[in-house]
């Protein structure tokens, strides 16, 4: 079945736009750590709700609501890729700190083994691991802001690699119109030891975020900024000028339309409909553009960039579930499940 999707995607890709490369090691540290967050596009940097998994996101989320949480996520990925966070909320009472430790995670399969004369010489296996230690302080009680160092470690067969990151975030929160903004610059750091003697960055990522929940209706809008440090997102100008499967990004459009395409490439757009008592069922979307524009086919329709999901909780357990759509060949499946161990213990 994986050789078969890999064909597929040689095929479709040859109608494929350009993607941006990468120079950067630890890309995994930017996928979406919840199903929640993966049915809204993967990006929700001001959506504080009492949700522990999104410290990953920005760590000034991290709120009293999320005091003795522990949330569990798996995202089943393309290939048989695996990816997941396992993350707990408390409070340092002194400190006046809300505090999250969580451990993220992705395993790319195992891998055969073989010598220059083609003979099979066992298998090997590659993952990454990331440690988060995150934390938030209130002021003025409509502001936080929020700090999560990172201790990230990867290991592909013989070879390992070691890594120290922060983020720092900033929440504002305006409760008159259910209106939130906030701003985070994401990996900041340097890798300590490096794979093969080379040293590379880590994934800097600065964005923006917007959410305002409706007066009259039981809607919440999403809408997110990405990749502030690199403006230009459409166009090949990093990757090679000879490119094997992508095509160029059409070279007659005008200067508005590059400029209109590009900055839309920035948005992630979401959306969250809570029905029943508290919201105790929501329905969600999401869109990504960036990801429409790079993996989208020009000879077959797709949803790529598109995701939905859903949330339900049953007593004291929130069971989460989102689908992104990636390209013709697949996308990924999210799975969460969050629960507050004090609420648990009282109904035990």
């Amino acid at each position: 079945m994986k050789n078969a999707v890999f064909i597929l995607f040689l095929i479709v890709t040859n109608n494929v736009y350009a993607q941006l490369g990468s120079i950067k090691t630890f890309d995994f540290l930017n996928l979406s750590p919840s199903a929640r967050v993966t049915a809204l596009g993967g990006y929700a940097a001001a959506l504080s709700d009492g949700d522990i998994n999104m410290m990953v996101i920005n760590p000034a989320l991290i709120d009293s609501l999320s005091i003795n949480q522990i949330a569990i996520n798996h995202n089943f990925h393309l290939a048989d890729v695996s990816h997941g966070l396992v993350s707990y909320g408390f409070l340092l009472d002194k400190l006046k700190l809300n505090v999250g430790i969580g451990v993220n995670y992705v395993s790319y399969g195992d891998f055969r083994r073989f010598d220059f004369r083609d003979n099979e010489l066992g298998s090997f296996g590659a993952n990454e691991i990331a440690l988060n230690i995150a934390m938030s302080k209130t002021f003025r009680q409509r502001m936080r802001i929020g700090s999560n160092i990172k201790f990230i470690q990867s290991s592909f067969d013989t070879y390992q690699s070691n890594a120290i990151g922060l983020d720092l975030g900033l929440y504002y929160y305006k409760p008159e119109n259910r209106t939130s903004w906030a701003f985070v610059i994401k990996n900041i750091g340097l890798q300590l030891s490096s794979y093969g003697g080379i040293k590379e960055s880590l994934p800097l990522d600065v964005h923006i975020g917007y959410s305002k929940q409706l007066e009259h209706l039981p809607f919440r809008l999403i809408i997110s900024a990405h990749s502030l440090n690199n403006w230009q997102l459409n166009g090949v100008d990093n990757l090679s000028s000879d490119p094997i499967f992508v095509n160029q990004e059409p070279s007659d459009r005008s200067g508005f339309a590059n400029f209109t395409d590009n900055l839309f490439r920035h948005l992630v757009f979401g959306g969250e409909l809570m029905i029943g008592k508290n919201g105790i069922f929501r329905l969600r979307i999401g869109y990504d553009h960036q990801r429409n524009k790079e993996l989208s086919t020009t000879a077959f329709r797709s949803l790529s960039g598109f995701s939905f999901g859903f949330g339900v909780k049953v007593k004291k357990i929130t069971f989460d579930y989102g689908f992104g759509s990636y390209h013709l060949a697949g996308g990924v499946n999210h799975l969460s499940m969050m629960m507050r161990l004090n609420e648990l213990y009282n109904k035990l």
